[in-house]
């Protein structure tokens, strides 16, 4: 299976207000940029939206190295929370609803077909590729103001 590297961020302002996400793919030393956002979102939703829309352009299975500076959706994979949520019909442990979980059913179709492995990396930090991302994900925001 080819390696890919991902990486990606959600940046929202207001929370809820206009959001945006960016991504960036890795493969054989090439890069790809992606990025996109909606008028009215969460921080939490463009992080999702921001992976699936990653693993969405891979047309193969792939090893997935995936970074974000999201603890939400690198603890939920990681962790193993986002299943126990879907088992109990997207309630979490303290009887909560879990948020987002259209995005999270998206989200799990996609890791399905990959072999995933997730690294969390400190946000607005010494990550270029990290911050690259941020400054997608805040570009693609200020279109909706």
């Amino acid at each position: 299976m080819k390696t890919v590297t991902i990486y990606t961020d959600g940046a929202c302002s207001g929370n809820p207000g206009p959001g945006g996400w960016g991504a960036i793919l890795e493969y054989n030393g090439q890069e790809k940029e992606i990025s996109g956002g909606e008028a009215n979102t969460t921080n939490n939703r463009m992080e999702l939206t921001a992976v699936i829309s990653a693993l969405q352009i891979l047309n193969q299975p792939c090893i997935v190295e995936l970074y974000s500076d999201s603890k939400y959706v690198i603890d939920a994979l990681e962790k193993g929370w986002v299943f126990g949520w879907k088992k109990r019909g997207w309630v979490k442990g303290d009887k909560k609803p879990a948020l987002n979980a259209d995005l999270w059913e998206r989200l799990l179709e996609q890791i399905a077909r990959h072999e995933m492995r997730y690294h969390w990396v400190k946000g607005h930090a010494e990550n270029p590729k990290n911050n690259r991302c941020d400054q997608l994900a805040v570009a693609e925001s200020q279109k909706f103001k």
